[in-house]
């Protein structure tokens, strides 16, 4: 997002404030912007009381009131937003827009009636930012990226629980993350679980909390999984880097497929998706434990095809930096799932990388179809859930893209 300096639109010196009578404890910003997170170049003052996960009022430079936010001085973000304009903000409000935020899910979306798993918190997008929060069943797993948030888990937490009728909690956070926002990890933050199940669409899953990817479970395929499920009656299909078997699953037990292999190279989420099978009683899948360049390799020697392939690598790009050779990986995964669709079938492939925009990661796909002497017939585009909602002051937030096409 372009960050705009309007101290600098009409020219002149840089106006000074005083910081008398201000509100303590505060923080200035020096550029202008309304995006949630604020990097340190873009700080100016800091009041001396201000200190780590402390609710600050924000001035501009100009000494006007900005908005309220979350300061950690030594952390990355030292300042996440939470409210713009002078309305004074105390922790009572927290409370409101996790209010907000679960109402979407239960009131307007309705979620309640067709799953047991969903992103209850999305971070700024839900103007919550540092939190996410899936629930899981009876269960709600938490990710924490700031210091400021998980400060107030001991307060959250039993809110949480009582408003979304949880029985249990698991806290994660990243060490690396704990490192830069300075977080001691409190174990009793966390309920002793480690399994949890749950249906998704009529479809039963399990999520292991200790071995798990993120939160346990990716809620945002959620809608994307059942719809590839409607592509497979009597299809022979390939989910390629299936994880836990979430694509398969949805073609082999509601789809009606004739035959469903599942490719992923981490042994213990092939383990988890043989699990995952096992609950849904008659659900046929193929389990290969196989890195998907190997795999999809030898399957284009052996001229081997598929009615309908699923194609979602875990995220390739993290950085501008990494962007060059993670597309390199995006083009060359994609170009070997083409070969592998029987002309006039159906692929589904995905990009999680926030840095690549939907706009790249199209260019991409029909990049690498056409270097593999195929055509795309685009029939939709689409990305997460609702439940994963992006704030149009951090449109980064939408992450997940996919591209459904018939390949000719």
């Amino acid at each position: 997002m372009k960050k705009e300096n309007v101290w600098k639109r009409g020219g002149g010196d840089k106006p000074k404030a005083s910081t008398a009578g201000r509100r303590t404890p505060w923080v200035e910003i020096k550029t202008f912007t309304f995006h949630p997170t604020i990097y340190k170049s873009m700080l100016g003052k800091v009041s001396a009381d201000a200190l780590a996960g402390d609710i600050v009022t924000v001035y501009d430079r100009k000494g006007e009131i900005f908005g309220t936010g979350l300061y950690n001085g030594k952390a990355r973000v030292p300042l996440r937003m939470y409210r713009h304009g002078e309305d004074a903000f105390g922790e009572e409000d927290f409370l409101g827009l996790i209010d907000r935020a679960i109402e979407l899910r239960r009131g307007t979306m309705g979620l309640d009636a067709s799953t047991e798993a969903y992103r209850v918190i999305h971070s700024d997008g839900d103007g919550l930012s540092g939190l996410v929060v899936d629930k899981l069943g009876s269960v709600l797993s938490v990710q924490v990226h700031s210091y400021g948030v998980y400060q107030r888990l001991a307060e959250w937490i039993p809110y949480l629980k009582e408003k979304l009728e949880a029985t249990e909690a698991i806290v994660e956070v990243d060490q690396k993350i704990a490192d830069l926002e300075g977080i001691r990890i409190d174990e009793s933050l966390s309920d002793d679980i480690r399994f949890m199940k749950f249906e998704e669409h009529g479809i039963r899953y399990e999520a292991d909390f200790r071995d798990g990817h993120k939160t346990g479970f990716f809620c945002d395929q959620r809608d994307n999984r059942k719809r590839f499920g409607e592509f497979a009656k009597g299809k022979d299909v390939l989910d390629v880097c299936c994880y836990t078997g979430g694509f398969a699953l949805n073609a082999a037990v509601s789809g009606g497929a004739s035959e469903v292999t599942a490719v992923d190279l981490d042994e213990k989420a092939i383990a988890q998706g043989k699990r995952n099978a096992n609950l849904n009683g008659q659900a046929r899948v193929n389990w290969t434990h196989c890195d998907a360049f190997s795999f999809m390799r030898q399957m284009q020697r052996n001229g081997r095809q598929w009615d309908l392939v699923n194609l979602d690598p875990p995220k390739l790009i993290f950085s501008k930096e990494q962007q060059a050779e993670g597309m390199k990986k995006y083009e060359d995964l994609n170009q070997l799932a083409c070969t592998l669709v029987k002309p006039g079938g159906v692929m589904a492939t995905y990009s999680c990388s926030g840095q690549l925009s939907a706009e790249e990661f199209e260019s991409m796909a029909i990049r690498s179809a056409h270097r593999a002497g195929r055509r795309l017939q685009i029939l939709d585009r689409t990305g997460a859930g609702g439940d994963h909602p992006v704030m149009s002051n951090c449109p980064e937030s939408r992450y997940l893209k996919a591209i459904w096409s018939i390949v000719w």
